[in-house]
Order: structure tokens, then C-alpha cells, then sequence
């Protein structure tokens, strides 16, 4: 079922994703080679709680973290660990999720780790580039796969690979609400797009080929080729005057 969200809706829901954007925002500077993925989890905890919310992911079907930390060929779901450390050309996504007086945030930005190859950097962009692209496509009267679409094509051309098992999803009272939102597929397919409804856009994007597989510790994936991968996100809403983008503090 599509939940559509009102104005007070959407007002809690953007003060959420602002917490979630001030995280964000704030552990990109401080990543650099030497630090555990831990220390990132531990000072995004503290962050959210100061903020009023809480962590989204934590507990969420037995998460044990407070965010997601996922460096070079983990696709998502990394697990916070002290033995992950980052190393120079490393590339680190960090997926972070709120709950703040009942509603949901949800974002994700994928990080440098000093100096990376050109060909990550590429990756990075044309990640960043298909998710905005998708979100072009956030407007009344289109319909979901117009944004998949979209991102399959940028990604495709830029060389690249959009993962098929993981998608983004609408959000709101749940962290993950109908529709789904897969990051391919044929324009003009899908769920109709109405003003009140949220999306959570996030395409996850190979170097290699689109495959991928989960670790013994059921949460983190990775790619099956061994490529390196890369994903962004963010929370966008559907209005009478096109997307708002609540993840994005500007």
C-alpha cells in the first residue's frame, strides 16, 4: 500500500533527514586512511542521539550497527567493525538512517579515502550523477520505472554496472515502505507517482559486472566479481512543485 504523507508529515520527515544530512556531512570529514569503521559508527550514535532521534538501522532485524560502512567491493549492509580500517584508495559508503518523532530519514554518500584511481573517481561520479538524475524524475503524473530508467541508462553508458538485488524503497512511518524502487527498468512502467509520497532513491552501482553475493554474517554484501562498488542516496518527496529532496540541507 502507498503512503501518501501530509505537510506536518513531511515537515518531520525533513527534520529527520536533516539529522541524517548533519551525519553524513559530518563523518565525510573524517574520513581518511587509519580510521576503524567502528569510530565512524560510534560518533554517528552519539550525533543522533543529541539530535533527539535515533538510529534506524540498529536492531533493525537483528542490525547490530548504528549505520552502514561498506569499503571497496561490499555493495551494503557493512557492519561497523574495530578490525576494518581504512586504507589510502580506498572508497567507503556510508549508509545512515533516523527515526525522529516517529518518521523516517534515509541517505547515503559514497567517500574517497585519500587519493583514489581515476577510474573509482569515475565510478563515484557516475554513482552521484544517475541518483540526481533519478530524482529528475520525481514529479506527479510520472511513474517509478521512469526513474529506474533513468539511472540504468547513465550507469550503463558510463561502463558500469546497476545491481539488481538491492532497491530503493518509499519511507516514512516505516523505514521501508511500498513502492519499491529498483534502479532498472523501462520507462513508463510502475506505480504512478502522486504528490505525499516519499521515496528513498539509492542506486548501487559495480565497477564490474552487476552480481552479487552475502557474507556469513548474513548482513554485508558484496560484489561477486570482487569490483568495487559504489552507492548513494537520498529521501526525496513528491510534490506539486516536483522533487524535494529532505536529505539535502540546502
Amino acid at each position: 500500500m502507498i503512503i501518501r504523507k501530509g505537510k506536518a508529515e513531511l515537515e518531520k520527515m525533513r527534520k529527520a533527514n536533516l539529522i541524517v544530512a548533519s551525519v553524513l556531512e559530518h563523518l565525510g570529514s573524517l574520513v581518511k586512511p587509519g580510521v576503524t569503521t567502528k569510530e565512524f559508527d560510534i560518533v554517528a550514535e552519539r550525533m543522533i542521539a543529541k539530535a533527539g532521534g535515533r538510529p534506524a538501522f540498529k536492531g533493525y532485524q537483528g542490525f547490530p550497527a548504528s549505520i552502514c560502512t561498506s569499503i571497496n567491493d561490499e555493495v551494503v549492509h557493512g557492519i561497523p567493525s574495530q578490525d576494518k580500517v581504512l586504507e589510502e584508495g580506498d572508497i567507503l559508503a556510508v549508509d545512515v538512517g533516523v527515526c525522529y518523532e516517529s518518521y523516517f530519514g534515509d541517505a547515503a554518500k559514497t567517500f574517497p579515502v585519500g587519493t583514489i584511481t581515476s577510474e573509482l573517481q569515475k565510478l563515484l561520479d557516475v554513482t552521484r550523477e544517475s541518483l540526481f538524475l533519478g530524482i529528475e524524475k520525481v514529479c506527479t503524473g510520472n511513474r517509478v520505472q521512469d526513474i529506474s530508467a533513468v539511472i540504468q541508462q547513465h550507469v550503463e553508458a558510463g561502463g558500469f554496472s546497476v545491481v539488481r538485488e538491492f532497491v530503493g524503497h518509499g519511507i516514512g512511518q516505516s523505514l521501508h515502505e511500498e513502492p519499491q524502487v529498483p534502479n532498472f527498468g523501462v520507462a513508463g512502467k510502475g506505480r504512478r507517482l502522486v504528490e505525499g509520497m516519499v521515496l528513498a532513491i539509492e542506486p548501487m552501482v559495480n565497477s564490474k559486472g552487476p552480481g552479487v553475493r552475502v557474507l556469513a554474517d548474513k548482513w554485508t554484501a558484496v560484489t561477486a566479481d570482487g569490483g568495487y562498488s559504489a552507492h548513494f542516496e537520498h529521501s526525496v518527496a513528491v510534490t506539486e512543485n516536483g522533487p524535494w529532496i529532505l536529505s539535502d540541507p540546502s
